[in-house]
């Protein structure tokens, strides 16, 4: 047998002339290059859905942390908080510029001003906490711990007064 092409074997049998042989290799031309632009249509497709899906999966992932980190300073808030069911006196706090209160116990109000315990929100109130969970709850979340910090005022070595405290937490 011949090393002759199918091409040119059909040509010389007379199954098909030059106009269609050409046209032929035309068309096998052209599918291999549409096939070659379907593949890479696929390959991007491919590469974008699996950015939009890393990205869904990050905001899920976040979304659990939030959650968990919620349940957690709940979970902190309902172990350590101090009752004050019996409280009969009024201790005022700022919570974003606005004054609140609560009342407390002669015990809980002399340890809120000496910076042992802590506010916090806790659902729709305020709970006191001591300083120390309210520590660990604002690394969790900064939006539920209202400070409380007690500062310690640095005396001028020229001030006349620096002999007379002023206490900060006078009833009136």
């Amino acid at each position: 047998m011949s090393k002759l092409s199918l091409q040119e074997q059909m040509l010389k049998a007379g199954l098909v002339n030059e106009k269609k042989l050409k046209k032929a290799k035309k068309g096998s031309k052209k599918s291999r290059v549409q096939a070659r632009e379907a593949k890479a249509a696929v390959e991007e497709n491919k590469a974008a859905q699996l950015e939009r899906d890393k990205l869904l999966n990050k905001e899920r992932d976040a979304l659990v942390l939030t959650k968990e980190i919620r349940a957690q300073v709940k979970q902190l808030l309902n172990m350590n908080k101090i009752d004050n069911k019996h409280g009969d006196i009024k201790y005022n706090f700022t919570d974003e510029n606005l004054v609140k209160s609560l009342y407390v116990e002669q015990e809980t109000r002399d340890q809120l001003a000496k910076g042992i315990l802590s506010i916090a929100r806790y659902e729709d109130t305020y709970v006191v906490i001591p300083t120390i969970v309210a520590k660990k709850i604002a690394e969790r979340d900064t939006e539920t711990v209202i400070e409380n910090d007690v500062k310690e005022e640095v005396a001028a070595e020229d001030d006349p007064y620096a002999d007379f405290v002023v206490p900060d937490d006078l009833m009136w």
